[in-house]
């Protein structure tokens, strides 16, 4: 006896949203694997391992790296506050945590560069103590923080939102003091959710691009990002070589979308009740 489902149109909505999911996603990526591989296996290699790509792939990576844990912090400690204190202008920070996913990229590394250029406001001063953050990896790293760090907000702070208070009354009950109550009773149940905002700001930051171009100095071996390298390569009609790039960084973006997944059911499945665990 067939199955029959409650809601009307389920072969046509399918239908659709396999086709769409197709056209949209699937077809494209897989079109870059074709092209990366009609060079051959040798010259795939050979463009995805060359000692440009791999340093490429040590500035984006190793600074997404950095960019997130600086996220991780700050974007904790601004979700606190959004949430555990009413303040004048609340409404107004809350909205500007938003800023970095509505304003273009070109404009933020405009921006940026600007600001932290060694005449800029912010950049001057650090000249002077002999920090040079515009044209440099950590130009670079302060692009990654601006674009990376909503994600870590709007990660952590539906989780600290849905923390029982009444269990933190109950460790203060017990007579625990207020480090000991954040470090047993609410740190543990919003370590997935900042490590699922760690994970969302890394991954954002390996794939940026707009941001980072005009504050990197872009120079070969230093301060070169491989979606940079990826550019130049289709500038110079090297199609293959660039493909084989971007299969390299969609590989890493797969692993990271399942890390992702994987930290963001871990988050669900703590946002149970705490326990009061006092030592």
């Amino acid at each position: 006896m067939s199955s029959r489902h409650r809601l009307p149109g389920f072969k046509l909505s399918i239908g659709l949203a396999i086709t769409g999911l197709s056209l949209v996603i699937l077809l494209p990526l897989s079109m870059v694997a074709v092209k990366a591989s009609s060079g051959g296996w040798k010259s795939f290699v050979a463009a995805a391992t060359s000692d440009r790509a791999i340093a490429s792939y040590g500035v984006s990576f190793g600074t997404s790296f950095v960019a997130a844990l600086v996220n991780a912090v700050f974007g904790f400690a601004v979700a606190w506050c959004l949430v555990r204190y009413k303040f004048p202008g609340r409404r107004i920070v809350d909205a500007i945590v938003d800023l970095p996913f509505a304003l273009p990229t070109a404009v933020a590394g405009i921006a940026l560069t600007a600001l932290y250029a060694k005449t800029g406001l912010l950049g001057a001063p650090l000249a002077k103590l002999g920090v040079q953050a515009a044209f440099s990896r950590v130009g670079i790293v302060i692009a990654l923080v601006f674009v990376g760090l909503p994600f870590v907000v709007r990660t952590v702070q539906p989780v600290l939102e849905g923390l029982d208070v009444e269990a933190e009354e109950a460790a203060a009950c017990l007579g625990a003091d207020r480090l000991t109550t954040f470090r047993k009773v609410i740190l543990p149940g919003l370590v997935p959710s900042i490590l699922a905002g760690f994970a969302q700001a890394f991954a954002r930051g390996v794939g940026e691009y707009g941001s980072v171009v005009f504050i990197a100095g872009n120079l070969p071996m230093k301060t070169e990002i491989t979606p940079l390298l990826i550019m130049t390569k289709l500038e110079e009609y090297d199609y293959a070589g660039a493909a084989a790039l971007a299969c390299v960084m969609l590989g890493a973006s797969f692993v990271l979308l399942v890390l992702v997944n994987l930290l963001a059911a871990w988050a669900s499945r703590s946002q149970s009740e705490p326990k009061v665990a006092v030592a």
